[in-house]
């Protein structure tokens, strides 16, 4: 019972400190693209922001839809050769 209340203890805050929220996202994006060389207020930051957002919806999108394979697991394995012949069952 101790061993769960450690573990719980330590994994509560780490899944706390995972979230990232929309300000977070937001202020990344801004320096990422003031890094780029793009001028806040501008078109063109604008549309960088808007690309930072339609990338990491696009990562969102290839990771949870990407693999048909189970993602613990990996790819299902086929035992016996995989085929059938007529007449042997």
């Amino acid at each position: 019972m101790r061993i769960v209340t450690l573990l719980a203890l330590i994994a509560f805050p780490l899944a706390l400190a995972s979230c990232q929220t929309a300000a977070d996202r937001r202020a990344a994006d801004e320096a990422a693209c003031a890094g780029y060389g793009f001028k806040p207020g501008t078109q063109a930051f604008s549309n960088c922001l808007m690309n930072q957002d339609l990338a990491r919806r696009a990562d969102n999108r290839a990771f949870l839809y990407g693999s048909q394979d189970d993602f613990f697991w990996g790819p299902g394995v086929v035992v016996g050769g995989g085929y059938y012949r007529r007449g042997h069952w």
